[in-house]
């Protein structure tokens, strides 16, 4: 009522029913529909509809058709309600939830920071650069537990020391391919120094954005890494993913921070975006409803863009799923065979299991976890570090 007034109310109360709606289609298994709103992708998703309707001879409906589109078609629908409405185009109905979620876990982020400051002062010594790197991107890989759209947006922030939880949590570990992308990103500062590029395409807001940014600034004081260009999404995404409005709150939230050493890293992450040795940049691509197997015909700029890379960090599990195309793979099959040819640079996915599909395991090793813990592929206690090293000429 104070910012907007009666009218944004009335928007409101237009935006609840339009989820009243959705709610309502999704219960009773309805067919899909199309979106109606003048979005940049509506004519995307309005043609993808077109072709699985007229591949499955009836359009889709929720109980039947791949749960990857018609989940991510959700999410989409989401948006579609906020932006029919005539002054809250913008609202991100997460907003809250992500921020509290952020907050949070500021103790956690002030133990990591904190830590963060004692190590970099040390990688003047080179030997101590290879178990700093374990470290932090051991750290990035479990933040990927703090994932609101599995908690259903109930709390799920990290509350303990995220470095001491480490030694634990290693055997947790299904596949740990570190060692190849330590010696991808070596080997290419070596071959280019100062001109190495990595891509982080992110999943989270709150504890696990701030690990990605703790490790890129690893990365960087290290000299393994020159610039790190982070991917975040165009809307409200899976709940908690990183928007526009999240990577420039958050970042304004260490700068203004009473923390001394988080307000230190706010300023060193302004100048670095500043100066562009950080670049935050978004694409209509990472809310679709297609795999990655398809984005070098459906968005062929950011295969091209993607390919600039020296290598990329996909984090999450959806990011995973799209990877090897949410399907009933056998978990021994080889991961780069998973990703049916998507090749622009060297990959690595960091993810938390969370979703019933898995590849790139020993054989036998599936029925081994499952015997420890029924729930292995869904609840976020185990995770996998998977590489692979292929590039496409």
């Amino acid at each position: 009522m104070e910012e907007y007034g009666e009218e944004g109310v009335e928007d409101l109360k237009a935006i609840a029913g339009r989820m009243s709606k959705l709610k309502n289609e999704v219960q009773t298994n309805k067919h899909v529909i199309a979106l109606e709103d003048d979005g940049s992708d509506t004519a995307i998703w309005n043609q993808y509809l077109d072709e699985e309707t007229a591949k499955h001879r009836e359009a889709p409906c929720w109980f039947k058709s791949a749960w990857l589109y018609v989940e991510c078609y959700m999410y989409r629908r989401i948006k579609e309600a906020v932006h029919l409405s005539k002054l809250l185009k913008t609202l991100d109905v997460f907003c809250d939830q992500k921020r509290h979620g952020f907050v949070s876990s500021q103790a956690s982020i002030i133990t990591l920071v904190e830590h963060l400051k004692e190590v970099i002062p040390t990688l003047q010594w080179a030997e101590k650069n290879r178990e700093v790197f374990q470290q932090y991107l051991e750290v990035c890989l479990w933040g990927n537990k703090c994932d609101l759209s599995i908690s259903a947006g109930s709390e799920n922030f990290q509350k303990t020391s995220p470095i001491q939880q480490l030694a634990m949590l290693k055997p947790h570990i299904l596949r740990d391919d570190t060692e190849k992308l330590w010696e991808k990103l070596t080997t290419a500062q070596k071959a280019n120094p100062g001109k190495v590029r990595l891509d982080i395409v992110l999943d989270n807001a709150g504890f696990e954005l701030v690990t990605d940014l703790c490790l890129a600034e690893v990365l960087i004081a290290m000299g393994l890494v020159n610039t790190v260009h982070f991917h975040g999404k165009t809307m409200p995404w899976f709940v908690s993913d990183v928007t526009t409005d999240d990577w420039e709150w958050t970042v304004e939230q260490f700068h203004a921070s009473n923390n001394a050493t988080m307000s230190e890293f706010g300023r060193k992450w302004r100048k670095y975006l500043t100066d562009k040795t950080w670049v935050y940049k978004v694409h209509d691509f990472w809310c679709l409803p297609f795999d990655y197997s398809e984005m070098r015909m459906r968005s062929a700029d950011l295969y091209k863009d993607l390919a600039q890379a020296d290598a990329i960090l996909l984090k999450g599990d959806l990011n995973y799923r799209k990877l090897v195309g949410d399907l009933n793979w056998d978990p021994a099959t080889p991961f780069d065979t998973a990703l049916r040819g998507f090749h622009p640079a060297p990959l690595c996915s960091l993810r938390a299991l969370k979703a019933d599909v898995v590849v790139g395991l020993k054989p036998e090793q599936a029925k081994e976890v499952e015997s420890q813990d029924p729930k292995w592929m869904t609840n976020g206690n185990w995770s996998v570090i998977c590489y692979s090293g292929l590039r496409e000429a």
